[in-house]
């Protein structure tokens, strides 16, 4: 007997006296209203009273509205929430019983630990119930990874938001935007030339960086993940299903340094290259680039390791055609590799949503362009194409006609030629390649935007 009534009055984590105070502080002094709106959302909050009146004051901030225990009573009598002989009496408790407004950031931490220990609690909770019903345990894995990544960003995955609480968002981004003087909305590349194109690399996008082999694609990946690594002071992962650590290393130290690659395979090197070699190690060093070289790596395996980082910035994959998907190859023996690719660009691109950051991910062109006079590539050219132009919000492509005519006027000039951009228009631009360093470089002079 004594268990059944442990049960019926267990509740979840929660503390009303917190929450009476945060929301009586709001309705005493305004000044704390815009530093409460940044920390607390309508769900943090245990009793549905106090949720019907958070909720309302959070619309009346949105919407600059004044907020005051008169304003806020009129606005929840319009919504249908008012309670006759209820609402008032209690609107005026919340202030009378309201220490001071002066440790209302203490309150705040109060409700958001516990509204952050009701989200494990429930999160546990459909963890269990998955794992009891059984399935994929690989799968599994992932859902349970995914539920406790989003408590820990703070949100519900299965929420749906009002599109006035994400217009606010919007309107505040607009405002940061507008008192940087219209910098850059996203992390800058390096390369002022395709900054001014794609809006530099922008939160959640997939990028799809395409080329045939031997154009420069994992080069101006390595050139793109040290630019960011360097400036941004956030932390580039780079996943190689292709080339080893040890040659990452290499050539990112080959592009820092501007010592031709070849020596530092070789060892031959110049008194005068140690030097550029030695400022290029500390400056490289001092970057957060992260390498990870397992050629067997899942979407999901990669998602689970870039949750890990805190302060992420950017996520390279050279390169999407050697992937393979969440199940491994066996889940998709009886399906084609088109299909197979389908599925790993679409998670790539759920990744890029959930984890924040731009995903930039290389990929392999089909031959079907050197069956054409004009070489230059086109989205049909993708391998295995399906939904990865689709999923993708950018596409580049690389493109150096001195690759297939010797005698060409454009000598170590590549065209990156945007062929998709969700944040604009499409076009070209130009770089300088450097072979011997396997770097690339801006070129002043831009092409046309044919």
């Amino acid at each position: 007997m004594a268990m059944e009534t442990d049960l019926l009055y267990r509740q979840m984590p929660h503390d009303l006296v917190a929450e009476q105070a945060v929301l009586g502080s709001m309705l005493i002094d305004q000044d704390c209203i815009k530093d409460v709106m940044d920390k607390l959302q309508p769900g943090d909050f245990y009793l549905q009273q106090n949720r019907d009146i958070f909720e309302t004051m959070y619309t009346m901030f949105c919407y600059s509205q004044p907020i005051d225990p008169v304003t806020v009573v009129g606005q929840m009598q319009q919504n249908g929430l008012y309670q006759e002989d209820v609402t008032q009496g209690y609107i005026v408790q919340l202030m009378d019983v309201t220490p001071t407004t002066a440790n209302v950031m203490e309150y705040v931490a109060l409700v958001r630990g516990k509204s952050l220990l009701r989200s494990v609690a429930m999160a546990a909770g459909e963890i269990t119930a998955m794992v009891q019903e059984g399935g994929v345990p690989e799968d599994v894995l992932e859902a349970a990874e995914q539920k406790i990544y989003a408590v820990r960003r703070g949100r519900a995955s299965q929420d749906m938001i009002p599109v006035g609480t994400v217009l606010a968002g919007v309107l505040d981004n607009l405002e940061a935007l507008s008192a940087q003087g219209g910098r850059l909305p996203g992390i800058s590349s390096g390369f002022s030339s395709i900054d001014d194109k794609i809006s530099g690399l922008n939160k959640s996008d997939l990028i799809l960086l395409a080329a045939r082999p031997g154009m420069g694609k994992t080069s101006l990946a390595l050139n793109i993940a040290l630019n960011v690594g360097k400036s941004s002071g956030k932390t580039v992962a780079m996943f190689s299903l292709e080339m080893s650590k040890e040659q990452l290393a290499t050539r990112l130290l080959s592009s820092e340094a501007l010592v031709e690659n070849n020596r530092l395979i070789t060892g031959d090197l110049r008194e005068t290259d140690w030097v550029k070699v030695a400022g290029a190690a500390s400056v490289l060093a001092r970057s957060d680039i992260r390498l990870d070289d397992n050629p067997l790596l899942t979407v999901s395996d990669m998602s689970a390791k870039c949750r890990r980082i805190d302060n992420l910035g950017l996520v390279v994959i050279d390169y999407l055609q050697l992937m393979t998907s969440a199940g491994g190859t066996a889940r998709h023996q009886n399906e084609s590799r088109q299909q197979a690719v389908s599925d790993i660009s679409r998670m790539l691109k759920i990744m890029a949503k959930e984890l924040q950051v731009p995903v930039l991910c290389l990929s392999q062109l089909s031959r079907a362009n050197e069956k054409r006079d004009d070489k230059r590539p086109m989205l049909s050219d993708l391998r295995e194409s399906g939904a990865i132009e689709q999923d993708a919000d950018i596409v580049l492509f690389i493109f150096r006609e001195d690759y297939y005519q010797a005698d060409s006027d454009k000598r170590n000039i590549a065209e990156l030629i945007v062929a998709k951009n969700r944040h604009g228009e499409t076009g070209k631009v130009e770089l300088k390649w450097m072979p011997e360093f396997t770097t690339f470089d801006t070129l002043e002079r831009r092409f046309s935007e044919d």
